[in-house]
């Protein structure tokens, strides 16, 4: 990939802008509240637009362009009930009670709401959570620029190896998040996001036009696709009669339901932008101002990888440059022969993998990559490239940040410091950014396995924020639930998570990181399959257990759930707004368009 002067600079700008935010903010940055919180002042529309952006990082725009090229329009389901349905709900219910308790973060609240060790559990295994979720955008970003040759002649003039490229790539993108993160703490991460909300639409508006363009519009991608590809509902009665390989029930209750609202109403990556507004008011509404641009995001995230498998054979032109050294572009096309689709490479062997049955696996993560590869021209070819790094970087800056607040304020201030002086805490949470920023750079390297970030991303979930859910469903509308119940719930919930992803493997895949590293007793037709009935697991017997538990241990005095319970909690007052500005009201309006274009594209 040869970029010219005007596509560099337009990523040396961005640069610039990013750290440039950082140091202009750092002079604010004077409590831990500041600095952690965003000084909880700023106002909906830019918190909303950083709600949605939090969740635009690596995981959004690649992993969705890859999902669309291995599966189809069936991806929509991630966002139109895998998303908007779930953020309606934590608009309109939970909001009230995150922001009125006045808890600095989720597990803040679970020791309100439960007791200390609920808090510790969650504290922990949500760190673990955000900094491998760091490591993935960090990985995608080193793989973007070891893809694309951006840094190939520089290494070349240096007489450096080629694939040292993937680990100054990991090196070079912790640096920049660090810098800026350092410096103005979450407030910095909020303006980058709503920075890389923008430069994602200008970036890849241009490459959907131009691909349906190329490929004879809508008509044109219809014939080239199979059947399969087109319908998001046909096909669900059975799990081996769609691309996703999982049934209506699997969809509806692991992805509709336990992953997605798991997701959205407990994971504090997306729940701190919500709590940095300036009001309970502005809360509720930040998830419902996210939730309209979220609704047609498959159109810029997924459509690139239905595109990308449907390019006519104009493969050899790409694949060329995007073959690993010493690989001719017409043995790329044989190991592929889907589009624009390459084989994945062994960043640090050069190696193409290959499956249980020694066929080459493809790496449908460089699907949007490829795409702009293929159809951008110089100076475009930068502005999308740049919004890809903008995607990456913030994803990166939304989970150190929330590891900062959860590590400082949930388990250092808690636990090992108590009484310190808020310049203390200042100072660990900025330093906290450092470390995150280490452990980020080291599950990098973990989720090398995977040809899917998705898969690799409701893996994670199903394990952390599914049996979560079970616990937040039962403690804010049943008073009756205890803490006992619910720490028991969730330890035995996560647990049982692990347990499944180690006796289950999707089909073709090697026992270890997917599955199966204890035994086989199940073979799930996907990754993405096994993902959904993990995630069900996970929330059942959390759920069932927490229920049962509560039962025959003594709960806490209804005094001091006042705030923490819906049936104790007095209602958000909405009699001075217009009917259409109410958060009910607009979440009923949000649902029903989810509802039309599951039916339109059904």
């Amino acid at each position: 990939m040869n970029l010219t002067t005007i596509d560099w600079v337009i990523m040396l700008l961005y640069f610039v802008f990013v750290l440039g935010i950082g140091f202009a903010l750092k002079r604010f940055m004077k409590t831990s509240k500041d600095y952690l919180q965003a000084g909880r002042a700023l106002p909906a529309w830019i918190c909303g637009l950083a709600f949605i952006s939090a969740n635009l990082g690596a995981q959004e725009v690649i992993g969705m362009g890859a999902s669309g090229a291995k599966y189809g329009i069936v991806t929509s389901h991630f966002y139109w009930i895998g998303a908007i349905p779930a953020m309606a709900f934590v608009g309109v219910f939970m909001m009230p009670f995150y922001y009125g308790s006045r808890a600095r973060s989720v597990p803040e609240f679970l020791r309100l709401r439960f007791d200390e060790k609920t808090r510790a559990w969650n504290a922990c295994s949500f760190a673990v959570m955000t900094v491998f979720s760091s490591g993935i955008s960090m990985y995608a970003m080193a793989r973007l620029l070891q893809t694309l040759h951006v840094f190939d002649g520089l290494f070349t003039r240096l007489g450096l190896p080629l694939p040292w490229i993937f680990h100054f790539s990991i090196f070079l993108s912790a640096v920049i998040v660090l810098c800026y993160i350092f410096l103005g703490g979450l407030t910095s991460a909020i303006y980058n996001e709503v920075l890389q909300f923008f430069l994602i639409v200008a970036g890849f508006a241009p490459l959907v036009w131009v691909g349906l363009k190329n490929i004879g519009g809508w008509s044109g991608l219809k014939a080239a696709l199979p059947e399969a590809y087109l319908h998001s509902w046909r096909g669900m009665g059975h799990a081996t009669t769609n691309p996703l390989g999982v049934d209506w029930f699997g969809l509806v209750a692991g992805l509709g339901f336990v992953l997605s609202f798991g997701y959205w109403c407990t994971d504090f990556l997306v729940i701190q932008t919500a709590m940095a507004a300036d009001s309970e008011e502005s809360a509720r509404r930040v998830p419902l101002i996210a939730a309209l641009p979220k609704m047609f995001f498959p159109a810029l995230v997924i459509l690139p990888g239905l595109i990308a498998i449907a390019t006519p054979a104009v493969q050899n032109h790409v694949l060329a440059k995007t073959a690993p050294t010493g690989m001719s572009a017409s043995a790329a096309t044989d190991a592929v022969g889907r589009g624009l689709i390459p084989p994945k490479v062994d960043p640090v062997t050069g190696q193409i993998m290959l499956d249980t049955h020694g066929q080459p696996v493809l790496d449908y993560d460089l699907a949007i990559p490829n795409m702009l590869l293929h159809y951008f021209p110089t100076g475009i070819l930068g502005l999308g490239l740049t919004a890809l790094l903008a995607s990456f970087m913030s994803g990166m800056a939304g989970n150190v940040t929330a590891f900062n607040t959860v590590w400082t304020f949930d388990i250092y201030q808690s636990y090992i410091k108590k009484n310190a002086s808020d310049a203390h805490y200042l100072r660990m949470g900025r330093w906290t950014t450092v470390v995150g920023i280490l452990i980020s750079m080291g599950t990098a390297y973990v989720v090398m396995g995977f040809n899917n970030i998705m898969d690799t991303l409701q893996l994670v979930f199903s394990i952390v924020n599914a049996p979560l859910f079970a616990t937040f469903l039962l403690g804010m509308f049943w008073k009756r639930t205890t803490g006992h119940a619910a720490f028991i719930g969730l330890a035995s919930g996560t647990m049982a998570a692990v347990l499944h992803h180690g006796l289950t493997l999707s089909a073709g895949a090697s026992p270890g990181i997917h599955g199966g590293w204890i035994t086989v007793v199940h073979t799930y037709p996907s990754q993405m399959a096994l993902d959904y009935w993990q995630a069900i697991f996970a929330f059942t017997i959390n759920f069932v257990l927490a229920l049962t538990i509560s039962l025959f241990t003594k709960p806490r005095p209804e005094k001091e759930l006042v705030g923490l319970v819906y049936s104790l909690t007095p209602k958000p007052v909405e009699h001075h707004m217009a009917w259409y500005a109410k958060p009910s009201v607009i979440a009923v309006i949000l649902i029903a368009m989810g509802v039309t274009l599951n039916i339109i594209f059904r």
